[in-house]
């Protein structure tokens, strides 16, 4: 499995991600090429080879950001852009997915729906540049799995049309909820909206480098210079050590006797929109013989504090147990394929480089199954049915 593992002792910005995957061995005329195909004034890119601090990397620039102009485009906007143009399906849904994500964080730091969210001309083209030409990279150098870094964003302060706000900028924080931080003394904001939303959409985990053998590295460098350190981000992209990954994870648990269904319910829905791995019940006996339920949670370790909260605030237990477990999982992908009700995606999980388990995604059959009016079955029947005939071609 070809892993790419970001190094962002240095923080991230969008073309500091673009120039690492440039300067690890991404085809730079291919981007070149997908991004003109676009059709957007000033959506090109240019790469030179530059020196921060002693340490070599690659720096790309895009012409349009000289440009000036006081039109702006919506969310809207820019997905219809990206669905509408000859890039690959994997490289729509990902560019796709990372201006949504930046939308709704601009939408609540705003507080207005994501629909009323404006990327300023300059800036929307700086924007689909660096991210759909990042989305692009990853595709071109087969990377199957992300692993990120703790983030560095910075200190002190940050100027911008608001006033004089504190590191991390208000989007980037809300961008950064859940992500595990590095601390960082180097004055200054590291991290930006645009890097920050591409690494949380794409990265698979956070933490140190994987079990994975190295086989390139690209350092993307970015506008400013750094005072500590060399204001570079570092990729290393490599083959991961087998079809499975182990990893560290949390696992709380609260018993309740004293708490309705909907209760625990309405708490499991919680913990899940809050980013938990997976909640279960199961039943149990408590002192007295009163039915319960033991309610646990798997989560991330820097989703701990969040998670806690939210069992305190929304069942009435008095304590969480806390333990921590390692836990191996499979090497997931996903495959579109097309089926009579529509597209489908389809979870894949490999070991060993053997499928195990090939899973039409439920929301997708789910949604295709409203629009059509026919069977839910129906419809992962049919995805199955389309994953075996591709994967036997």
């Amino acid at each position: 499995m070809t892993t790419a593992y970001f190094d962002c002792f240095s923080g991230v910005s969008g073309d500091m991600l673009l120039g690492a995957l440039i300067d690890a061995g991404a085809d730079l005329a291919s981007i070149q090429g997908q991004l003109a195909a676009l059709h957007i004034d000033g959506c090109s890119l240019q790469a030179e080879r530059i020196n921060k601090q002693g340490l070599a990397a690659t720096r790309v620039t895009v012409p349009g950001e000289t440009q000036q102009g006081s039109h702006h485009r919506s969310f809207e906007t820019i997905r219809g852009i990206i669905e509408e143009s000859p890039l690959s399906a994997a490289v729509q849904q990902r560019a796709v997915a990372v201006f949504r994500r930046l939308a709704e964080a601009e939408a609540k730091v705003h507080d207005c729906p994501v629909e009323r969210v404006h990327f300023h001309e300059v800036g929307a083209v700086d924007a689909l540049t660096d991210i759909i030409g990042a989305a692009i990279a990853l595709e071109n150098l087969g990377v199957q799995r992300v692993v990120c870094s703790p983030i560095a964003t910075g200190s002190g302060t940050v100027t911008c049309a608001h006033g004089i706000l504190p590191v991390p900028a208000p989007a980037t924080a809300e961008l950064l909820k859940g992500v595990p931080l590095a601390a960082c003394d180097e004055v200054g904001e590291l991290a930006t909206p645009t890097g920050v939303a591409f690494l949380t959409t794409v990265a698979d985990s956070y933490g140190p480098p994987p079990a994975m053998t190295i086989e390139r590295v690209g350092y993307g460098a970015g506008r400013r210079e750094g005072r500590s350190r060399p204001n570079v981000l570092r990729v290393m992209l490599g083959t991961g050590h087998g079809d499975s990954h182990t990893d560290l994870v949390t696992v709380l648990e609260a018993n309740i006797d004293d708490a309705t269904p909907e209760v625990v319910g309405y708490c499991t829905e919680r913990l899940l929109e809050a980013g938990a791995l997976d909640v279960y019940c199961v039943p149990i006996y408590m002192k007295k013989s009163r039915p319960a339920v033991l309610l646990a949670v798997l989560a991330e370790p820097h989703r701990v504090a969040e998670l806690e909260e939210i069992l305190f605030t929304e069942t009435t237990t008095l304590g969480i147990r806390r333990h921590d477990v390692h836990r191996s999982t499979l090497a997931r992908s996903t495959v579109r394929v097309e089926t009579p009700f529509g597209p489908v995606r389809v979870k894949v999980s490999r070991r060993g480089g053997q499928i195990m388990t090939a899973a039409p995604e439920y929301d997708d059959c789910r949604e295709a199954a409203r629009q059509h009016g026919v069977a839910l079955r129906a419809v992962m029947e049919a995805a199955a049915g389309a994953w075996r005939a591709q994967a036997d071609q």
